[in-house]
């Protein structure tokens, strides 16, 4: 894991400095750290009811020390139904469209979880329910969030080479998440919101879920090498996508008896075999997310239903091609075709209801 994290700064820290074929990938991988995926699975074999039942016992949870805890978690209340938001930078405009869909089909969550991008757009729905979906797609379509990334090749180059550790500044995405984010504490947010940040100092998981919202966000959405690590009182903090891209198991453990995935679509695409020395890095951090979330799909015991949501894009053929997003016209495009190919499958689910 060691070795894979160093090779993907590297490909990071190359694809975004070097060359135009892969200049632009700063923008295009945020934060592109955090992809997951079901490695030989298929979508239609995730959505086909995975149905598992969490058994809640003792008082002894093991939610503050980060883990999942099948069998001995315990719910902080009683939840139903969750909303998990995973990671995948720009691509993360697919969840709006996914969330439209939900909310258009009357679904609405008692919990939310999210990793990195997944926490900005987690962090609107625990905030205001109710226009979420609206107030994230004036967010992804407008000019504000683009601009948190926009600096130059050459401005990028010459930040790493005064920090020695990053590309871009943390302040824009801090202006603003405190501008935009209708909630400044945990505590203020209407839902129950659980954000993940990976613990340098502890080499580890930490669940952010009270104090201020908008450097936990921070945490959960810095990623190595593009930005600058988070410190929080004292301890220091990398993107979330490190260590739980797509967090399934923690809304399980929190007690979720339903649970909707907002995916980017990594997951329906395949990797390739590396042929480029940037693409060796991308690829070996991604098999190391991907497996976490395989991982807690095949393990889950029985009675939850989990539903995959579709992106509807067309699937992306392997290669660097993966990792490459931008543009205004595709995040609508992808905030349209998320929404019609989950609405489609969210009428199939409840049989048009």
């Amino acid at each position: 894991m060691l070795l894979s994290a160093a090779s993907y700064i590297l490909g990071v820290l190359a694809a975004s400095v070097f060359g135009p074929a892969i200049g632009s990938l700063t923008t295009e991988l945020f934060p592109t750290s955090v992809r997951a995926s079901v490695v030989g699975w298929s979508l239609a074999a995730l959505r086909e009811a995975l149905e598992v039942q969490l058994p809640i016992t003792g008082p002894d949870s093991p939610l503050e020390s980060g883990g999942t805890g099948w069998g001995h978690a315990v719910s902080l209340r009683k939840m139903t139904t969750a909303f998990v938001l995973g990671g995948g930078g720009l691509l993360g405009a697919h969840e709006v469209g996914m969330l439209r869909a939900l909310s258009e089909a009357g679904i609405r969550p008692d919990l939310v979880v999210g990793t990195s991008i997944g926490a900005v757009n987690g962090a609107f729905v625990a905030a205001d329910p109710g226009r979420a979906a609206e107030r994230l797609a004036d967010l992804w379509q407008g000019e504000s969030l683009r601009m948190v990334f926009s600096e130059t090749v050459l401005g990028r180059a010459v930040r790493l080479a005064r920090s020695g550790t990053h590309l871009h500044a943390i302040e824009p995405l801090r202006r603003l998440l405190a501008e935009k984010l209708p909630a400044e504490d945990f505590a203020d947010l209407e839902l129950p919101f659980h954000c993940v940040a990976a613990s340098i100092e502890h080499a580890t998981a930490h669940w952010f879920s009270q104090g201020p919202v908008v450097s936990a966000v921070m945490a959960s959405c810095a990623i190595p090498g593009l930005l600058p690590p988070v410190e929080i009182d004292g301890a220091h903090y990398f993107d979330g996508g490190l260590v739980d891209s797509i967090p399934v198991g923690r809304a399980v453990a929190l007690g979720a008896g339903t649970v909707y995935v907002l995916q980017v679509g990594r997951i329906e695409s395949p990797l390739a075999v590396p042929a480029r020395p940037w693409e060796v890095g991308l690829v070996a951090f991604e098999i190391a997310r991907r497996h976490r979330f395989h991982e807690e799909m095949s393990a889950l015991p029985p009675g939850v239903q989990v539903h995959v949501l579709p992106t509807g894009s067309d699937r992306v053929p392997p290669g660097l091609q993966q990792f490459r997003y931008r543009g205004r016209n595709k995040v609508s495009s992808s905030i349209e075709r998320s929404h019609a190919a989950s609405a489609r499958y969210l009428a199939q689910v409840t049989g048009g209801r």
